[in-house]
């Protein structure tokens, strides 16, 4: 479910045009690192807030019905950008520069990878996870849910490596239609989100 959510939110096939034309001017040994990089940045950023998440809810006071309700529509609203994209916000994403210094973690890993969507994401098992009834039940999911945010790490890392065999084997036409997929099974994942807590909350 972590990976299932999280891949669709990262959309790596989509950052791969960016990454080579943000790498246009490294050696094959720097791209590499900054996909290693990237991946490790992402993995870090989303695991703090994991681990973080439950009690910013609970500084700010925000219960966990309201924040998986933000968090399904965050990830309908992400998802239908990418159903539906502008040909503004198109070609933004390719006209992208190497200004920054490290772009391993702007904007690769942050807003690109792990985005406000999969941070929603994160966040929202935190809370749920908090609701645990025993303390080895709590640390189980907390395995898992970290588990699964390193594997969708390192899969946006194996296509980032290989981005330029990526882009080239699938193309635009390929990479545009891949983007759509994603963002109708992003969008169905929002929907059910929503629906899911306010069932669960009618319910009570």
């Amino acid at each position: 479910m972590v990976v299932a959510t999280l891949i669709p939110i990262a959309n790596p096939f989509v950052s791969a045009p960016m990454f080579l034309s943000l790498t246009s001017n490294f050696s094959k040994k720097e791209r590499q690192k900054t996909a290693t990089l990237a991946a490790f940045y992402m993995f870090l950023f989303l695991t703090c807030f994991l681990l973080f998440g439950a009690h910013l809810l609970s500084f700010f006071g925000i219960q966990f019905t309201s924040l998986r309700i933000a968090g399904g529509l965050i990830i309908g609203y992400l998802g239908f950008k990418m159903l539906f994209p502008t040909p503004l916000e198109m070609h933004e994403e390719t006209k992208q520069t190497t200004t920054a210094n490290d772009i391993a973690f702007i904007p690769l890993a942050m807003p690109y990878m792990s985005g406000p969507g999969a941070i929603s994401v994160v966040i929202t098992m935190a809370a749920q996870i908090n609701t645990s009834e025993t303390l080895r039940d709590e640390i189980f999911d907390y395995s898992i849910v970290i588990s699964g945010i390193a594997v969708s790490a390192f899969i946006c890392w194996i296509v980032l490596s290989g981005a330029s065999k990526v882009v080239k084997f699938m193309g635009t036409n390929g990479i545009i239609a891949m983007t759509k997929v994603m963002g109708f099974f992003l969008i169905g994942i929002g929907v059910d989100m929503v629906l899911d807590t306010i069932l669960s909350f009618t319910a009570k």
